[in-house]
């Protein structure tokens, strides 16, 4: 089946059917993430950020409250 048939295949899919099997290919990925490149500019980005003088660290549970407006 080309990328063209299957992609086809799943938009016809209800969005529930769809979100799903989203979901189960993206655990698939986050099962080997060493299949996963990493692109250098990413890396770049990464060092740079961490060998700030002061890197700001900011908790999940600070950026979830901040995302959901419970500031």
């Amino acid at each position: 089946m080309t990328k063209q048939a299957l992609l086809a295949e799943f938009l016809r899919l209800p969005p529930e059917e769809r979100i799903a099997l989203l979901g189960e290919a993206w655990d698939s990925i986050a099962a080997s993430p060493a299949d996963v490149p990493i692109p250098e500019w990413h890396v770049q980005e990464l060092e740079r950020r961490l060998a700030r003088p002061d890197p700001q660290f900011v908790p999940w549970e600070e950026v979830r409250s901040r995302l959901r407006g419970a500031s």
